[in-house]
């Protein structure tokens, strides 16, 4: 496949609208969108009649499990898992083994990423209650931001210092991602199921011991801490209705201060699906009711919420069948999150116009991410084309992540990723992989 590329009479989802006409692409960007009389030389040609082409998603939490982790996964794996399913860019978190606690292991990231991520990435700098000294050299420009466990035990990368909550509030050099889930909540709740069922906790017990209450209580602390810093706070994967009362839509995007995110996973299941998903739902924040879902969802629409993302976090087989208390918490979603996200398109109550709005558009504003997240002549060419009309039915046999399993297995999506352009290159291509170029590292306009 040629550096340049004209892709024809393609429904082009962007900003709103949906315009049907010509892409050119050239050096890993785009050089015009509009009517193209004939294809110049040395370009090759695709026909995207009958497809639409979307800005390649930007999703702004995954856990890729390098280094230290990669039997559940590695960079390698999961960011080709991600090119296969419209996902141009990724952000990973910090919780690995070694944790990214320093600025030498943040590097240690990035040095391997640009070894065999085919997808573009950027990497979170972790944060404890003992390491301000290393957090504060993160360069905003170059790093999508810090990440902070509020009250979600993970390792000692829970940070329940007030203390050091303050400061870090106050003294942050770029954006703070916080995971707000109280942890005293927790264990009263957890103590009590304990009590009453002993080792033999059903795994519909976790968004009871996972609780509303104790989601809430941490994300309001957070937001108050951001207020009073006037700290720039991203709040991940809201799980609850009673969190999309914390933000607001009366201001564009660009001058928030306080954004929030939320997950595939709480946009498609319910606590009604424990019975049948048992441990493969199992998600920290907690899957929640039906009723937070549908508030959920309507906080997306009226732009309360601002992004959508995976919050991937593979696990084995094995480790996923376990009896609740030893079962991880996450599961594999990158290869599936546009599928599912257009099947909601198809249910009616989302357009496509604002998927690309909310893991794209919205994503890229809310990171202030270079040149990336648009449709635009000079942007980096991160496009996804999709065939809205081609079936698409989950097995093992055709799941990409390492763990080898999907919560979505045996689920027909309605529409198919056809190909993926990853900073202008094919990467991927009716089920086939060109890794003769490597995804880049994304930079900030801060």
């Amino acid at each position: 496949m040629s550096s340049k590329t004209i892709i024809r009479n393609v429904g082009i989802v962007n900003e709103g609208i949906i315009r049907h006409t010509d892409i050119c692409i050239k050096e890993g960007r785009i050089e015009r969108i509009g009517n193209i009389a004939s294809t110049p030389e040395n370009y090759t040609e695709i026909n995207g009649e009958q497809l639409h082409l979307l800005p390649g998603l930007i999703d702004d939490q995954v856990h890729f499990r390098e280094p230290g982790l990669t039997h559940k996964g590695e960079i390698y794996t999961e960011a080709k898992a991600a090119v296969a399913g419209g996902i141009t860019t990724y952000m990973e978190m910090p919780n690995t083994n070694p944790q990214t606690i320093t600025q030498e292991l943040l590097q240690a990231k990035y040095d391997r990423a640009s070894e065999c991520s085919l997808a573009n990435y950027s990497f979170f700098m972790g944060v404890t209650n003992h390491n301000f000294d290393e957090v504060i050299k993160t360069d905003p420009k170059n790093v999508c931001g810090i990440k902070i466990f509020m009250g979600s035990s993970t390792g000692d990368m829970l940070v329940d210092d007030s203390h050091v909550l303050n400061k870090l509030f106050a003294e942050a050099p770029t954006l703070i991602a916080v995971h707000c889930e109280d942890e005293k909540t927790i264990k009263d709740n957890l103590a009590r199921a304990i009590e009453k069922y002993g080792d033999d906790i059903p795994m519909e017990e976790h968004p009871i011991i996972r609780s509303a209450e104790a989601c809430y209580k941490s994300s309001s602390l957070a937001k108050s801490l951001a207020e009073k810093h006037n700290t720039r706070l991203h709040i991940l994967h809201i799980s609850t209705g009673i969190e999309t009362e914390l933000f607001r839509n009366d201001i564009p995007l660009k001058d928030k201060r306080i954004t929030a995110e939320a997950c595939i996973h709480h946009l498609w299941f319910s606590d009604e699906d424990y019975k049948t998903k048992q441990g493969w739902i199992k998600w920290n924040p907690a899957v929640k009711t039906a009723n937070d879902r549908a508030i959920i969802r309507q906080a997306l629409l009226d732009d309360r919420i601002d992004v959508i993302a995976t919050d991937h976090a593979p696990h084995t087989i094995a480790e996923k069948m376990q009896k609740y208390g030893a079962c991880p918490s996450g599961g594999p979603l990158v290869q599936h999150a546009l599928p599912a996200l257009l099947d909601f398109v198809k249910e009616g109550w989302i357009s496509l116009e604002k998927v690309v709005e909310k893991t794209s558009h919205a994503p890229a504003i809310c990171f202030q991410i270079k040149d990336r997240g648009f449709i635009r002549e000079g942007y980096f060419a991160d496009l996804v084309l999709v065939n809205l009309n081609k079936p698409n039915i989950v097995s093992k046999e055709n799941v990409l992540y390492k763990c080898g399993w999907s919560p979505f297995e045996g689920h027909t999506f309605s529409s198919s990723i056809e190909a993926t352009f990853v900073s202008g290159h094919l990467a991927y291509a009716n089920g086939t992989f060109n890794e003769s170029k490597l995804g880049h590292r994304i930079t900030f306009d801060r």
